[in-house]
Parts: structure tokens; C-alpha cells; sequence
């Protein structure tokens, strides 16, 4: 994600003025990362809102367009700061607590045509212990991790969008690292 700030304000100016095309670019351009974003924020056991929550987002993104200052914000800190209190929002709602394991995963079937089966079935169980490392952080961690890692947000766009100083978000980044190095290091090659 190469987010490009002039360009994103001026497509959400267009489409705030009615150019349907506009809105289109900006969801092709985030879409994914947004998607990814709350679903690993949910974790697995919680998937299924995932959509739901997605398409939450991009119609509060529809609706608020004109509020979407660039002065203030990035357009992908503004996107993930909906996303973020969409998700929160659905937590609260149902008081959930996210420490579940995930059993069927996008990340667990990762596409590797050379390996042998037997490698295939390491990448797999690797993919699925990092997986499950991600979605065992606290969530403000998680979420943290998430959107610098896995949407490409600065750390600045990361603390807009949750809302604390960036040495907040910094700190939160740095414990995240810190415990997914602990709870993978069994994962490293012995001779490394």
C-alpha cells in the first residue's frame, strides 16, 4: 500500500462532490489492508463479523467524507480509525474476550509450489503459530502490530488512528515484536 495523502484527499473531495468513480480508486487502493486489519484485530473465533464490520467502515468512510480533514490526518490513519472504533464498537457490544485460536485460516494455506509436501506442511504449521502469536497479543498490541506490519501504516498514521501519542504507539509496537519473538522462538533454525 503506497498511500499517496494529495491524492487520496482530492478522491475523497471527489467523491463528496458526486464523481462515483472516486470512491472506487480509494476502495481499490485500502480495501484489502482494511479487510486484514479487523480480521486479525477479531481473530478468528470472530471472523464471521469481519465483512460486516468491513462494510461498516466503508460506509462511514461514504458518509463522512466531507468531516475527512488532511490536515489533521492521513487518509489510511482516517480509514483505520474507523475501522479500529468499528471493531471496538462490535466488541463492546458483545463484551468478548479475544484469545481464541484460529482453526481455518487464509494465512495457513500460504501458496509455495516448490517445497516438497513435508515442507509445505512446516510452512503451514509455522504460518499457523504465527497466526495464533498475533491474535494472543492484547489487542491493543495486536492492532498495533496489525497496522504497521500487515496494512503498512507509519507509526504516526498508526497513532493517529488509535489515538495515542506516537511513543504510545511506538512502545506498543516494540512489546508486540517483543512477545511474538518469545512466543516464535522455537520456530528459528538452530543454526542460525
Amino acid at each position: 500500500m503506497e498511500p499517496n495523502v494529495a491524492d487520496d484527499a482530492d478522491l475523497l473531495r471527489a467523491h463528496g462532490a458526486g464523481d462515483p468513480h472516486a470512491f472506487a480508486r480509494l476502495y481499490d487502493r485500502y480495501d484489502r489492508a482494511c479487510f486484514r486489519f479487523i480480521r486479525r484485530t477479531l481473530a478468528a473465533a470472530h471472523a464471521d463479523a469481519a465483512e460486516d464490520l468491513h462494510q461498516e467502515t466503508w460506509i462511514a468512510v461514504s458518509r463522512n467524507a466531507a468531516s475527512f480533514d488532511p490536515a489533521r490526518a492521513s487518509f489510511p490513519a482516517w480509514l483505520f480509525a474507523i475501522a479500529r472504533n468499528k471493531v471496538w464498537d462490535h466488541l463492546r457490544r458483545r463484551k468478548l474476550v479475544m484469545l481464541a485460536l484460529p482453526e481455518d485460516d487464509e494465512a495457513m494455506t500460504v501458496p509455495d509450489p516448490g517445497p516438497t509436501p513435508l515442507d509445505q506442511a512446516v510452512t503451514r504449521e509455522t504460518a499457523r503459530r504465527i497466526v495464533e502469536a498475533v491474535e494472543a497479543l492484547p489487542l491493543a498490541q495486536r492492532e498495533t502490530f496489525v497496522m504497521f506490519a500487515h496494512a503498512g501504516l507509519s507509526l504516526e498514521d498508526v497513532a493517529e488512528a488509535t489515538g495515542v501519542p506516537v511513543e504510545t504507539a511506538k512502545s506498543r509496537l516494540r512489546y508486540a515484536r517483543a512477545t511474538l519473538r518469545q512466543a516464535l522462538a522455537d520456530e528459528r533454525p538452530a543454526h542460525a
